[in-house]
C-alpha cells in the first residue's frame, strides 16, 4: 500500500480532526527526522499511522488488545486509552501492510515510551506532542526546544510535561514512561 492509499484508508476510519492530527504528526516527524538524521520515510509513515487504532472506542481497546495477544497491564486495564498505541502497531501491519519493525515499534511506543527507545521512537513520541494542531499550555516551548536542543533534552522536556500533567490530575503514571525518562536522564548526566 502506498502512503497515499494509506491516507485514503485512514481518512475513512478516523474522525476528521484525528485524521488532521495524524497528518500533522507525520509532518512534524519528518522535520524532526531531518534535524536528527533519522529516516524521513519511516518517520512519515509512523507519524501518519500512530493513531490508526483511535477508531476503536476505549471500551473496545482491551478486547482488541487481547484479540491480538497484547499483554494488558493493570494500569492499561484502568486506562484502556493507552492501548491504542500497541493495538495501532498491530493494525499498521494488518490493515496497512507495514512490516518495518522500526515503524511498528515507534507506533507502539508513541503514548508511554519505554525502555531503550530508538531515535525514531523518540521522534514519534515528541511529534505527537508538538504537531501544529496541538494547543495546550507549554506546547510553544516544546516546539522551540524541537529546534534548539538535543533529541534527549527535547524528549526529557516532553516526558516532564506529560508527567506534570498526570500529576496535576492525580493520575496513574505508566511505568514505561518512568523507565524511559530515567534512561534519558542517565544519558544526559
Amino acid at each position: 500500500m502506498t502512503i497515499e492509499e494509506m491516507k485514503t484508508e485512514l481518512a475513512k476510519r478516523l474522525k476528521p480532526s484525528r485524521y488532521e492530527h495524524s497528518l500533522g504528526v507525520a509532518r512534524a516527524a519528518v522535520k524532526l527526522a531531518e534535524r536528527f538524521g533519522v529516516d524521513t520515510k519511516k518517520a512519515e509513515l509512523a507519524g501518519l499511522l500512530h493513531d490508526c487504532a483511535r477508531e476503536f472506542p476505549q471500551d473496545k481497546l482491551i478486547d482488541e488488545a487481547y484479540h491480538r495477544g497484547i499483554i494488558v497491564s493493570p494500569i492499561e486495564q484502568v486506562i484502556p486509552f493507552m492501548l491504542h498505541a500497541p493495538v495501532g502497531a498491530s493494525r499498521a501491519g494488518e490493515l496497512y501492510g507495514v512490516t518495518d519493525r522500526d515503524v511498528i515499534e515507534a507506533i507502539a511506543r508513541h503514548t508511554v515510551g519505554g525502555k531503550g527507545m530508538s531515535d525514531l521512537d523518540k521522534i514519534i513520541y515528541y511529534a505527537d506532542m508538538i504537531e501544529e494542531n496541538r494547543d495546550y499550555p507549554g506546547v510553544e516551548e516544546l516546539r522551540k526546544l524541537a529546534e534548539t536542543v538535543s533529541l534527549d533534552e527535547m524528549l526529557l522536556a516532553g516526558f516532564d510535561q506529560t508527567l506534570a500533567f498526570v500529576l496535576s490530575k492525580h493520575g496513574l503514571m505508566h511505568p514505561d514512561t518512568v523507565v524511559a525518562r530515567n534512561e534519558v536522564i542517565m544519558r544526559l548526566m
